[in-house]
């Protein structure tokens, strides 16, 4: 009897490894999918910023062309036919 008791307590010794084993781990996730949240937000947040500053470059790099620079003159003088463009399709389409 004395083994199957040694065999018994050893297995309960081993379960209660594995069960403080499996708590670590699942701690260890848990902190894991927290920095992967917040690692998430950071890259949309940025992202958000850099297309908040494509934005602004655009518009700065048309009024510079509106102001007379002449490296961003062609690309403007584009850009606002393309708003006249569609200005008039607005139009058309309100009078129709």
């Amino acid at each position: 009897m004395s083994v199957i008791a040694e065999i018994i307590d050893t297995l309960e010794n081993k379960i209660g490894k594995l069960f403080v084993k499996i708590n670590t781990l699942e701690k260890n996730n848990q902190d894991l999918n927290m920095k992967l949240s917040d690692a998430v937000k950071t890259i949309e947040n940025q992202f958000l910023e850099i297309e908040a500053l494509k934005s602004q470059y655009e518009t700065l790099r048309i009024a510079n062309g509106l102001l007379g620079s002449e490296e961003n003159k062609r690309g403007t003088k584009l850009k606002i036919n393309s708003l006249i463009r569609e200005i008039d399709y607005c139009i058309a389409q309100l009078s129709d």
